[in-house]
């Protein structure tokens, strides 16, 4: 089977645009969450979230097609355009039939059916735009990326909640390793920080209501967690094939080296008990990319700041890495920074996993200032700790009992 290389990242999130901008706030141990302003908050149980700020849609989408897209397909185009420059990627016409675009998208274009819902209320179905349907519609996140960039391969879109993009990147991987694509943009973006997607949330109880505090109600693996804190972004990267790689002589960045997925098949929202779907798709990722748990450095936990869904990751770490968990494992939640991206979340953490390897650094676990009792592994709190990294797995589940697990490792060439 191929190899299969990464040579380009873009990152749209609430810590900043860009990956250098994005990376040094959380190297400085920044929280990007504040009170919300893409509308009036204050009659919502959680007034707060932690929004991409200063985006310009302009300065990375050509300004007639702007109007097509919802605000998820505009941070995924910027991405796409930051990765594919970063990768310096020109395509030939033989190339483009086999380069193609998974993008994971959780909800898709939130904003734009409420508004188009309001539309129809106040001024009648006549005046629905003809580009609502596809502004809307998850799959366009990367459709708009095929059309900008002549990929004619494969294109559709994952939803599986808050593994979306995971699977994306994962089935992206699994494309170019079999041999049926020498180039694949895969990643993920969501924004659903509307009225109804944050309403939605607090209905279930799953935010946090520290209102109080914005910058400090994030904390994964603390006591006194009480629920995630909503972000939106999107995270890009250029996936090519070792061959097609060298070929062209770029700048690999680092491997792709497994992939879990499983289902617990248990309950719509609670993990499952023991955490047995999330053990099997960090052991499947394991022995895809034939390696030992000891041989993994770091994992970019899920731990989304809830008080179950923590607890039975570190349940599920323990269990996976044996001894390794408490001697040497380093783990750490980088949505204690940037909140929790949803169907974006799996892309950007993947790529934060890939920058811990060429940096030798890893990011910290912010607001940790009591770890949960059956949270008692090395979470890397409040500051960032340097370790040469050479495999690093990123972890990601969601509603429906959904897992997902990647392992990026340092290119040996």
């Amino acid at each position: 089977m191929e190899r299969v290389v990464v040579t380009g990242i873009g990152l749209v999130t609430p810590n900043g645009i860009g990956t250098d901008a994005t990376w040094d706030a959380l190297m400085r141990g920044e929280s990007s969450a504040a009170r919300i302003t893409a509308f009036d908050p204050e009659s919502f149980p959680s007034t707060f979230a932690c929004e991409v700020k200063g985006f310009e849609p302009a300065e990375f989408i050509e300004k007639k097609k702007i109007k097509e897209m919802c605000r998820f397909t505009q941070f995924s185009m910027a991405a796409t355009k930051m990765a594919m420059e970063h990768a310096e990627l020109e395509l030939t016409e033989e190339v483009r039939d086999r380069a193609g675009c998974f993008i994971g998208v959780g909800l898709g274009g939130l904003e734009g059916l409420e508004k188009m819902v309001l539309t129809v209320e106040n001024r009648g179905p006549r005046k629905i735009s003809p580009y609502f349907i596809p502004s809307i519609i998850g799959n366009l996140a990367g459709g708009q990326a095929t059309i900008a960039y002549g990929l004619r391969g494969p294109s559709y879109c994952h939803t599986s909640a808050c593994a979306s993009s995971t699977h994306a990147v994962g089935e992206a991987f699994d494309w170019i390793r079999l041999g049926r694509c020498d180039v694949m943009v895969a990643g993920g973006a969501e924004a659903t920080i509307t009225r109804v997607g944050i309403g939605g949330f607090c209905a279930m109880f799953a935010l946090s209501r520290r209102n109080d505090d914005p910058a400090g109600a994030s904390r994964p693996f603390d006591k006194d967690r009480d629920g995630f804190v909503c972000g939106e972004g999107a995270g890009t990267m250029i996936l090519e094939s070792l061959t097609h790689a060298k070929k062209r002589g770029a700048n690999i960045l680092a491997e792709v080296t497994g992939f879990g997925a499983t289902s617990d098949a248990h309950h719509i929202t609670k993990p499952a008990p023991d955490a047995v779907g999330a053990r099997r798709a960090m052991q499947m990722a394991l022995a895809d990319a034939k390696l030992n748990p000891a041989d993994i450095e770091y994992i970019n936990a899920h731990a989304t700041s809830t008080p179950a869904g923590d607890v039975e990751e570190s349940r599920a770490i323990k269990k996976v890495f044996g001894d390794h968990a408490k001697n040497g494992l380093l783990v750490s939640s980088t949505k204690s920074m940037m909140g929790h991206l949803l169907g974006a979340a799996g892309a950007v953490e993947a790529a934060l996993c890939l920058l811990s390897i060429r940096t030798g650094v890893v990011p910290p676990t912010i607001n940790l200032h009591e770890a949960d009792p059956e949270c008692d592994l090395d979470f890397v709190p409040n500051q960032p700790r340097e370790c040469k990294i050479s495999h690093a797995m990123s972890n990601s589940f969601g509603f429906g009992g959904t897992n997902g697990t990647l392992i990026l490792s340092a290119f040996e060439g």
